[in-house]
């Protein structure tokens, strides 16, 4: 099997309001999609996204300035091809978008080797189990009203998950106890309920805001201070009661190690195009197990389920629909459980009609 050619397509998916979190407006996501075609028949696909479209086209471009490392060669030789790469973009940086475009390019191999085996990727990878336990992450967002939270968490209940978060990060800690409180007594004590600062606070506003939030019993405290700040978060994960989950802005196996040395969190939440693909992924998931830290998926939902039904430490993955729309097939859940598909390779393929709808000039 030899790639014949690499093929990528901006879109711009809309959402149907914009949202917010403590440091991001979103009005859209924006997402260049890749296509590896092969002598086979076959293609293998993948995507990355960035808020809003904003700079797409560098990313469509860097993952372009790779097609010497693909077109012409077999993509069996996946770690073969992410090491030429890896090595190429050392004099530009191991962090940013060139671990997209290298996520991106390694992602759709991994899809062309389970099609072209005729097996999901989890079978290659070694299944360890068939359904993996999701949260509704698709709402609750800062910048829904009282009401909105209410109905957005009934709805969650209501589509089948016993587990869903919240964002906090207001400016008056009291706005965000308030609303965490009335999630809590809408949803009960057997929902799951996490919370999630997007790196909103400074480690002293984030222990004083997570004591208070330990009587709602929840599930995690995410990201709550710079992604960046590893003191910060081991100081936070030291004072608190709730569990700290974070790495979902952190690149690659070097990325997360640094985290689990300084002790920065209890849940690992490693992000497909910001960890290096699922070549990268499955290291890393192996890392944390040799610490005894569990990972849970961030976002990038359908590309994810190969990696949480082939690591015993995977916990959980992150629903996010914002993507759903690109994809022929759909998740399924059922007791707050995500199905593990049984198709070949990642088990999701892009549907022509929704590209061709949301496809940027």
């Amino acid at each position: 099997m030899k790639i014949t050619k690499l093929k990528t397509v901006p879109v711009n998916l809309p959402l149907e309001k914009p949202i917010a979190t403590a440091i991001h407006t979103i009005r859209s996501v924006g997402c260049v999609l890749v296509y590896l075609e092969t002598d086979q028949g076959i293609t293998g696909e993948s995507y990355v996204f960035t808020f809003n479209a904003a700079r797409l086209k560098v990313f469509d471009e860097m993952i372009n300035s790779f097609a010497h490392h693909l077109e012409g060669q077999d993509p069996r030789y996946v770690e073969g091809i992410w090491q030429k790469i890896w090595s190429e973009i050392n004099p530009i940086g191991h962090k940013g978008v060139t671990i997209y475009a290298l996520s991106a390019l390694d992602t759709a191999c991994w899809d062309l080797i389970g099609k072209y085996s005729e097996m999901p990727l989890h079978h290659i990878f070694g299944a360890c189990r068939n359904t993996v336990k999701t949260y509704a992450s698709g709402g609750m967002w800062l910048s829904s009203s009282i009401d909105e939270l209410v109905d957005e968490a009934q709805e969650f209940i209501e589509q089948g998950f016993l587990s869903m978060k919240i964002r906090v990060g207001n400016q008056n800690p009291e706005t965000d106890l308030e609303r965490v409180r009335i999630v809590r007594e809408t949803i009960g004590r057997d929902i799951e309920l996490m919370v999630d600062a997007n790196q909103g606070f400074t480690p002293k506003q984030a222990i004083r805001l997570g004591r208070k939030l330990e009587k709602f019993d929840l599930a995690w405290f995410e990201e709550p201070v710079s992604a960046n700040n590893l003191k910060g978060h081991a100081e936070v994960r030291s004072a608190l009661n709730i569990p700290i989950a974070s790495g979902e802005t952190e690149y690659t196996r070097y990325g997360m190690k640094a985290m689990l040395d300084a002790q920065a969190c209890d849940v690992l939440m490693p992000d497909l195009q910001r960890i290096g693909g699922l070549s990268e992924f499955r290291k890393v998931a192996s890392l944390a197990a040799a610490y005894e830290i569990p990972v849970s998926t961030h976002i990038f939902t359908e590309q994810s389920l190969c990696i949480a039904a082939s690591s015993p430490n995977c916990i959980s993955v992150e629903h996010m629909p914002w993507f759903s729309a690109l994809f022929c097939e759909s998740m399924e859940i059922k007791d707050g459980m995500l199905e593990i598909p049984d198709r070949p390779g990642i088990g999701f393929t892009f549907d022509a009609d929704s590209v061709k709808r949301f496809r940027m000039d």
